[in-house]
């Protein structure tokens, strides 16, 4: 057997970056482990003080020795066989020239040290440990928790078994289609997409974060990039600004942040999930220990260590059991199995390095792929958010492929948290919150402005468009959740109360109510559609730990809509609420995209219902794009199990994306409340006189066998000429709460005029000026003009900086000059030019101006 060096080109069979084997330093008489090729297990003793794990890769006729003094995955030495010798020759072998090489390399380290020290040795100053927090903590703990190698034994033991299930596999030819249309051919069980990415550019490969698999189809699913392809396929190779590749990436982040916590800490993790701009894990310390922002440094470097052994993620699925025995030592993963995973069943765990997670994945290949690594912040948080769990601690982290990504990232937290909404509104005293009610908004002056402007934009433009508003009660008796169906999908986030012995809650949507606004009175087709507007008061029962500033509250109010209309009426009324969307969107600046959702595998109803609709729903969106808003997508199998719906989304000044608009279908409420409607048939009076007769019969019968009348019963179906009308769901602020927290952040509390609380500030040049500031004030006011003066007794140029600094859209100084010419001197706030001097402008020209620029509600101050 020959000892070759190990070098690059077979690091794609390891786990890792590799070296020469280092000299011995752990106890004598160390066992060595042996996985032939059967996979049956061969123990040898050796006289010398290292741990060795000898794995042969089948067909490669190579045997790896790895050694790592804190991992086992770590370094490697290839061996050459020979054919002609047995398995048992070639590890006995393997063994005793990898035994006298570690010897001769420790005879040699010791020469060399006494060589060393016979030279005068300079004293050499102490360096402070890499990582080292400062408190004198060691980096990472030593010894490791025992757990971490109770999950490797048993990993290790059924990824064996495993491999050798996949090995005796029959091997197929496949055929995988690429984007561009192109096929080729591939073998099952053998070709990975990695291996298909290679072929093509290594830059390609190395771009790519995950593929995915049959896009468009029921198949559709997110594959490992390593993993090999088990059948024919379209193939997608997503790169790290796709979305999907985003979350992949950051998900495998979150894995490397929960190593690194668990060889720092010993910790019990939880979970560990992407988010919005990054990811976290929750996890619980021994001892109620909590994570400090000293920790941030020393978790970076232990990170940066294991983004340079490029561990490689492996994929293991197991059966319950073995999960809860894997996962023994850890409570919270026994609950999460205990409640997620039938009995029976299998689910997936991901391995790096020790690491091993209950994960669907997929992962990107290595943790080399990690280029950048940065901990955001720490807090507290609760076991599935629930206050009544442990508590936790909770790591934020955020990733990048590049450098450059990750500086373009800082900058933009950086204007981000300069536009917070949470800032902003205090500065301008727009709102605040109040711990006597979580969750729920207390509008100041200056904000309650910017809430009856927005709700007077959109009652104008119902005004105009045909909508009716109505009111509804703002509590319900249960009876009434348990008919929608939200009593049993949704009890736990309503706020419930008892009330003369029954249940009741405060209501979370409106739409139940205006079923019953719609089915109070018989209705006719002709009065179809009936365009239903609420600006009723909501409640939901969001967790405290997930209440944030304006964008999660308990207490909010909607622009919700809702339209009933025939089935012949959709493509028309989806048509009008896309030009609503853009006359209402336009007026902020923003731009907005359109995605269809279609129908689910659990959906209700029937197909040919679902197909109608959604083909309706696609010749609108085709219109909308034929008529230049843009292209649409398409989401399938992503619709309510009640209707398919369309998700808009905008975009904001620092191109974040937010939904708030969503057109929803819905054919399920009208047949719950068994809502119906005259139609032009004419139907015989016998034929309806029949049907009544039945009806009376099943209420008698009902009622003789005390049918619980909370309890939804089986809805009737529309007497002979009526049927049942389709219900929209409509909403484009979302709630006023948010769309306004988006707002202050969007325009960075810049408001347009005709939004502004703070439209005109008049200052006097002198005190004598007083009095027509009054007057000047007064003018404005008396044409519904938000106007503040400044009277007090600071400087004339102090109370323009303190005007410009609450972003006044105008500034109006006058002074005996301007008292005396009925004018003002005013300065734009958007218009440099007007900054210094300003321009004297007529007071009734003024008023006009600024009366015409928010009448009109321009998005900037040109006058």
């Amino acid at each position: 057997m020959k000892l070759e060096d190990h070098d690059q080109s077979v690091s794609r069979f390891a786990e890792g970056p590799f070296r020469r084997i280092p000299p011995p330093n752990a106890p004598a008489k160390t066992k060595w482990a042996v996985v032939g090729a059967e996979h049956s297990e061969i123990v040898y003793e050796s006289d010398v003080a290292l741990h060795l794990n000898l794995t042969l890769q089948t067909g490669l006729k190579s045997l790896y020795l790895r050694h790592n003094p804190l991992h086992p995955y770590d370094h490697l030495t290839r061996f050459r066989l020979d054919s002609s010798i047995s398995m048992a020759d070639a590890v006995k072998d393997a063994v005793n020239s990898a035994v006298e090489g570690v010897k001769n390399l420790a005879i040699s380290a010791e020469q060399q040290a006494e060589q060393k020290g016979n030279k005068a040795a300079k004293p050499k100053k102490e360096k402070k440990a890499k990582g080292d927090a400062g408190d004198g903590r060691p980096l990472m703990l030593d010894p490791a928790p025992a757990f971490i190698d109770h999950r490797i034994q048993i990993f290790e033991k059924l990824k064996a078994k495993y491999d050798e299930e996949i090995a005796q596999k029959p091997r197929e030819k496949i055929t995988i289609t690429l984007e561009d249309g192109k096929n080729i051919e591939g073998e099952s069980w053998v070709t990975s997409p990695a291996d298909i990415a290679r072929n093509i550019s290594k830059s390609l490969f190395e771009r790519t974060v995950v593929a995915r698999l049959d896009k468009g189809t029921p198949d559709e699913t997110l594959w490992d990039l390593e993993r090999p392809l088990e059948k024919s396929c379209k193939l997608e190779l997503l790169p790290f600004d796709d979305p999907e590749g985003k979350k992949v990436f950051w998900h495998s982040s979150a894995h490397i942040l929960g190593e690194a916590s668990e060889r720092r800490f010993g910790c019990d993790l939880c979970i560990g999930p992407p988010i919005e701009d990054g990811f976290y894990y929750e996890m619980a310390i021994p001892e109620n220990g909590t994570v400090e922002h000293a920790d941030h440094k020393p978790l970076e470097t232990i990170v940066n260590s294991i983004v340079k052994e490029k561990q490689v993620f492996q994929r293991l699925t197991l059966s319950k059991d073995d999960l809860l025995e894997m996962f023994k030592s850890n409570k919270y993963k026994q609950h999460i199995i205990k409640d997620k995973i039938p009995d029976g069943s299998f689910t997936t765990v991901y391995r790096n390095g020790p690491l091993i997670d209950l994960c669907r994945g997929p992962h990107v290949p290595h943790t080399g792929r990690i280029k950048q690594f940065k901990i955001m912040k720490n807090s507290a948080s609760y076991f599935l958010g629930d206050a009544k769990n442990d508590s936790l601690q909770r790591i934020y982290g955020v990733s990048f492929p590049d450098k450059d990504s990750m500086q373009q990232h800082l900058k933009f937290l950086e204007e981000a948290a300069k536009r917070d909404h949470r800032k902003i509104g205090k500065e301008q005293e727009l709102f605040f919150f109040h711990e006597f009610s979580p969750g729920s908004c207390f509008f100041l002056p200056h904000g309650q402005i910017i809430y009856n402007t927005l709700q007077a934009f959109l009652r104008e433009e119902y005004w105009n468009r045909g909508y009716q508003e109505v009111g509804s009660p703002n509590m319900f008796n249960s009876s009434l959740w348990k008919i929608s169906g939200h009593w049993q999908h949704y009890a736990e986030d309503m706020f419930t109360f008892d009330v003369e012995k029954e249940k009741w809650a405060l209501k979370p949507m409106n739409c139940p109510g205006h079923c019953l606004i719609f089915g109070h009175r018989e209705r006719s087709y002709r009065e179809l559609p009936i365009r239903m507007a609420d600006f009723g008061i909501l409640h939901r029962n969001e967790a405290s730990g997930a209440l944030t500033g304006l964008t999660r509250v308990r207490r909010f109010q909607q622009d919700d809509t809702h339209v009933f209309c025939t089935q012949d009426q959709i493509t028309e009324e989806i048509s009008a609420l896309f030009d609503f969307l853009r006359a209402v969107y336009g007026k902020f600046g923003f731009t907005f995209k359109l995605k269809l959702s279609t129908r689910p595998e659990g959906f209700l109803g029937d197909i040919e219902t679902w197909n109608k609709a959604e083909a309706k729903l696609t010749e609108a969106l085709d219109q909308f794009t034929a008529e230049g808003g843009g292209a649409w997508e398409l989401n399938p199998g992503d619709g309510a199990f009640y209707g398919p719906k369309i998700d808009i989304t905008i975009s904001d000044a620092l191109k974040r994306e937010f939904q708030c608009a969503t057109i929803q279908l819905d054919f399920q409420l009208p047949i719950q409340f068994e809502l119906e409607y005259m139609t032009s048939e004419v139907i015989p009076t016998k034929a309806k006189e029949q049907t009544q007769e039945k009806e009376q019969v099943e209420e008698k019968k009902d009622k003789a066998e005390g049918a619980d009348a909370t309890i939804a019963k089986k809805p009737k179906e529309p007497q002979p000429g009526y049927a049942r009308p389709v219900m929209i769901h409509r909403a484009i602020y979302g709630s006023f709460e948010r769309f306004i927290a988006i707002l202050t952040e969007h325009f960075a509390g810049r408001w347009p005029f005709w939004l502004s609380p703070r439209q005109v500030m008049v200052i006097p040049v002198m005190p004598s000026a007083n009095d027509y500031v009054k007057e000047v004030q007064a003018v404005l006011r008396k044409n519904r003009l938000h106007a503040d003066i400044d009277i007090s007794g600071n400087t004339m140029q102090k109370k323009i900086r303190t005007a410009q600094l609450a972003l006044y859209n105008f500034i109006m100084v006058v002074g005996a000059e301007e008292q005396q010419a009925r004018a003002v001197n005013w300065r734009n706030r958007d218009d440099q030019e007007t900054q210094q001097r300003g321009v004297i402008v007529p007071l009734d020209e003024a008023v006009e101006k600024l009366v015409k620029l928010r009448d009109e509600r321009r998005l900037e101050n040109k006058v």
